[in-house]
């Protein structure tokens, strides 16, 4: 479309940004991918990855950059890569470390993955395109072949002495805070030596090395593994480091708990949201009240909502698919997730309807669905980022603006999300696909009676009546997307 382009250079801030803020973040949208398996440096799609192997399957960086354009395509404005540095080299009884997570050399490049030519590349390429490069890090932890008691620490760079780490406790208590931060994960087979992070040593280390990253390689923001496993304060020192846009993993479903990590890191990704929205739209049973109630409490909260991670799949969680293969189910949350508060993320595979259930199985091969343009959720996924998209060009602060339910029964829920004149309002339900059909009126949906409103995902178009509300069809459990005609005109949405 036309206006993927436009909307993408006119309305964030230039490619040649390097210390990319919260304000500038905003308004993007992520595809988070696993680098081993996005994309491969022979183009092949038919190069067998077979998840319960958990080796490495040939994704690379060099591979990305030929497949940016599947990724532009659907309107995404950043991407989300696995952590760059050296890992474990051998192969342990969980497979290799094709994820990344097991780090041992932090200024060595994981060299699966390609070459520092290729990664500076890639990002290079994606500022000339207007989009911005989230690199996934880790500090919690190192990673060894074995149990705690074979650690060979002199293996690890640059802490490569006993000193910088934690004495070692498994950690079995995640209410205890002083155990989640101070002891380790893993078991007999893989076990993952904690840092010290209070160590002013670790610190400072830590703080040289993740400058030195941002800046050798021009990344725009960081995705921060295990940040609740880490005490507060070292991430404020860590993000100052690094000088760019950080978001945490807070693996947590309570609010207050989650959200005060925001007093550290620009960011963390919204688990709280993330459950109730699985309870609503994960099948037909569910129920509005419980997602409502959450993102009521993130927005009532959280320091700042508009830059919280939104998401509804990743690496570490079961497929949408996996728990129910409904696709109207599939392109509701896919909808909510664009279009609620925050930065959207939507993790590779999600959009060809990938269904493995969890680790190792949710971390299939992009490529072995042919990067088809013409699966359903490829679409609505152009669709619903081209409408974000435009909003974000007509005014920047779109971002900025709460999302609010107008109406909603159990089953479910409309939403506006902007402002005056130029908001989205997005009808989200989990009645699935052979509900058949049925009719909403939506009072009070904050437009002018008589303007005209187009479904991004239909193009059919509806006017607002007399005293601003809307008659809105609903048709097989899917979701509607209206957004004013004449903002959406000269953005090529539905041909306007």
């Amino acid at each position: 479309m036309k206006f993927l382009t436009q909307a993408i250079v006119a309305c964030v801030v230039a490619a040649t940004a390097r210390a990319a803020t919260p304000e500038q973040w905003r308004g993007r949208s992520i595809y988070q991918l696993l680098t081993d398996r996005y994309a491969r440096t022979d183009g092949r799609t038919t190069a067998a990855c077979d998840t319960q192997n958990r080796d490495f399957c040939g994704g690379t960086w060099r591979g990305i950059i030929n497949r940016l354009d599947y990724i532009q395509r659907m309107g995404f404005t950043a991407i989300w890569i696995s952590p760059v540095t050296y890992n474990i080299p051998d192969r342990t009884l969980y497979g290799y470390g094709y994820h990344g997570f097991w780090q041992q050399d932090l200024y060595k490049l994981n060299d699966h993955f390609g070459t520092a030519e290729d990664l500076k590349e890639l990002s290079k390429i994606l500022h000339e395109r207007g989009m911005y490069l989230m690199v996934d890090v880790v500090a919690n932890h190192n990673g060894w072949n074995g149990d705690w008691r074979t650690v060979d620490y002199s293996r690890f760079y640059p802490f490569n002495d006993q000193k910088y780490f934690h004495r070692y406790c498994p950690l079995l208590n995640y209410s205890n805070q002083t155990e989640v931060e101070d002891c380790w994960l893993g078991d007999s087979k893989v076990v993952l030596p904690d840092l010290n992070t209070q160590d002013s040593s670790v610190v400072e280390q830590y703080g040289k090395w993740i400058k030195e990253l941002v800046s050798n390689y021009s990344i725009d923001g960081l995705r921060v593994d295990t940040a609740k496993l880490v005490d507060k304060a070292f991430w404020s020192s860590f993000q100052q480091a690094a000088g760019v846009f950080c978001s945490g993993e807070v693996f947590a479903g309570d609010a207050f708990y989650t959200c005060d990590y925001q007093n550290s890191l620009d960011s963390v990704l919204n688990y709280p949201q993330y459950w109730p929205l699985m309870l609503f739209l994960n099948s037909t049973t569910g129920t509005s009240g419980p997602l409502l109630d959450s993102l009521s409490s993130m927005q009532s909260t959280c320091k700042d909502v508009s830059v919280l991670g939104t998401f509804s799949e990743n690496h570490d969680l079961p497929r949408f698919a996996s728990q129910t293969d409904d696709m109207a189910l599939a392109k509701n949350v896919l909808a909510y997730t664009v279009l609620s508060d925050g930065i959207p993320i939507v993790y590779a595979g999600q959009e060809q309807h990938y269904s493995g259930y969890a680790d190792p199985d949710n971390r299939e091969a992009t490529w072995l669905s042919g990067y088809s343009q013409e699966s359903e959720l490829f679409k609505l996924l152009t669709a619903v980022n081209s409408v974000r998209n435009r909003a974000l060009y007509l005014d920047e602060s779109y971002a900025t603006y709460h999302i609010h339910a107008l109406w909603n029964d159990p089953n479910t829920a409309v939403f506006r999300k902007g402002y005056d004149g130029y908001q989205i309002i997005s009808v989200i339900t989990n009645k699935g696909a052979s509900s058949g059909s049925w009719m909403l009126t939506v009072e009070n949906v904050g437009l002018a009676p008589g303007k005209n409103v187009v479904d991004v995902l239909t193009c059919k178009q509806i006017t607002v009546g007399d005293g601003g509300y809307l008659v809105i069809v609903m048709d097989g459990g899917l979701p509607r997307v209206y957004f004013p005609v004449d903002a959406a005109k000269g953005s090529g949405i539905c041909g306007l």
